[in-house]
């Protein structure tokens, strides 16, 4: 591989770690993890949406908590 494609191939892997976590995050979520057995319609979508509401609140606050603590210290 030339010079450029590793430095976009390096491009593509910062992404794609970074996606992975943020996945990971949700899956603490366990509906999402187990198999969804109710089928009412668009249920699905909004499971999902809440767990990655969830997992953007977990991460808000931690950040919020940790700027808290630096300016106490």
């Amino acid at each position: 591989m030339s010079d450029e494609q590793k430095q976009e191939n390096r491009q593509i892997s910062k992404v794609r770690v970074e996606v992975e976590h943020q996945i990971g995050g949700i899956k603490r979520s366990q509906i999402v993890v187990q198999k969804f057995r109710n089928w009412v319609d668009h249920y699905i979508d909004d499971v999902m949406e809440t767990a990655c509401g969830l997992h953007n609140f977990r991460l808000t606050h931690r950040q919020t908590k940790v700027t808290n603590h630096l300016l106490v210290s």
